[in-house]
């Protein structure tokens, strides 16, 4: 059994990939993921259709029948009709993972339009209009966690919505998508049939803290490089623990619910010096998702050494906290810029999508 395999066979984790694009799909070569490393989700985000969309042709012929059909469409509305039918063709390849794990994996996740992260309405009115078009039970819309964002989430928990709550940093933003989470499936009518992941991000972290201790520069300092992000995301699945092992789930057990498992992003690793696996490597749990770009996914089937890391993690994960505050690091306010910045390189990456279909339009 390979290591990707071995993180759901023997830990409990799901491997779902950060990734898509038509070729993939249509080609076969998710199909091959799932068979043959045990991949049971896929994720999205507007930096991953940018590049797929803007940076092949493997659209165009669907570009030129939306145009034909509707002759008048903007680019927003080109880009759904290309993205809806990727999400629509990942969702079916995944099904069977749905299926079989009686409707607790194998989902796909498309995110409401980047610039509604701070309205609340207009998300939810968007992730119900997104919902009911791509029309499959294994979809799970993506939500920023940002302030205006967790009362979307509830709302969408409450209607029956798969949410993955996604741009989450801080314990903060932990704290408010869980409860976010409880709440709506508190006022969902059937609350057996709701999946939700709370996608904590984690490389960013580190990227941020670091550059804040190499400024320190003590040897004291240098030594918590590339430790921030993993003790942060530990510290998560501490309370992940509590929560939905807990009292506070106890009633929503009993109706079935199923808990809203911690799921590890951004875990390419950024910095050259660590290992091109950390991010998977130290954050293995049971009841936990990890999304995993694809170049970092061979590299932890060719690598990859699974154990229970995040169990590991919890032991030392206060202690490196303790550390960063004794060194000026304010990790509040870190993950606070990151959440903004998130937000902002989102919007960006989709209005540069968008300037690249207005040309392929215009040209035609």
């Amino acid at each position: 059994m390979n290591s990707l395999k071995a993180l759901w066979a023997d830990h409990g984790q799901a491997v779902w990939l950060d990734f898509i694009q038509r070729s993939l799909v249509e080609g076969g070569g998710l199909g091959r993921l799932v068979e043959e490393d045990g991949v049971r989700g896929v994720t999205s985000n507007p930096s991953i259709f940018k590049n797929a969309i803007a940076g092949t042709d493997e659209y165009d012929e669907q570009v030129d029948a939306v145009l034909r059909r509707h002759p008048e469409a903007t680019a927003v509305e080109v880009y759904e009709e290309l993205a809806v039918t990727d999400i629509q063709a990942a969702a079916d390849v995944l099904r069977p993972v749905y299926d079989t794990s009686d409707g607790s994996d194998g989902f796909v996740s498309l995110e409401v339009a980047p610039d509604l992260a701070h309205d609340t309405m207009g998300t939810i009115a968007d992730a119900r209009r997104l919902w009911a078009w791509v029309d499959r039970p294994n979809l799970m819309i993506k939500v920023p966690a940002t302030t205006e964002g967790i009362p979307a989430i509830e709302a969408l928990i409450a209607d029956g919505i798969n949410v993955n709550a996604t741009l989450m940093f801080s314990m903060d933003d932990y704290e408010a998508v869980a409860q976010a989470y409880v709440r709506g499936l508190g006022r969902c009518a059937e609350p057996s049939k709701v999946a939700s992941v709370a996608s904590f991000f984690v490389s960013r972290v580190d990227t941020a803290v670091d550059a804040q201790l190499e400024a320190v520069g003590t040897t004291e300092a240098l030594a918590l490089r590339g430790k921030a992000a993993i003790a942060n995301a530990c510290l998560a699945y501490r309370r992940f623990k509590e929560i939905f092992h807990g009292p506070t789930f106890e009633t929503l057990r009993s109706r079935d619910a199923q808990v809203q498992r911690p799921l590890w992003a951004s875990t390419s690793a950024k910095n050259p010096a660590y290992s091109d696996v950390l991010y998977v490597e130290e954050l293995v749990g049971a009841q936990t998702v990890n999304t995993i770009p694809a170049a970092t996914l061979d590299a932890y089937r060719d690598h990859g050494s699974p154990r229970n890391a995040l169990e590991e993690g919890m032991a030392s994960a206060d202690s490196v906290l303790e550390g960063l505050k004794a060194h000026g690091i304010d990790l509040k306010a870190v993950t606070l810029k990151l959440q903004h910045d998130g937000v902002a390189s989102f919007a960006g990456a989709f209005d540069d999508l968008l300037a690249s279909l207005a040309e392929k339009i215009a040209a035609r």
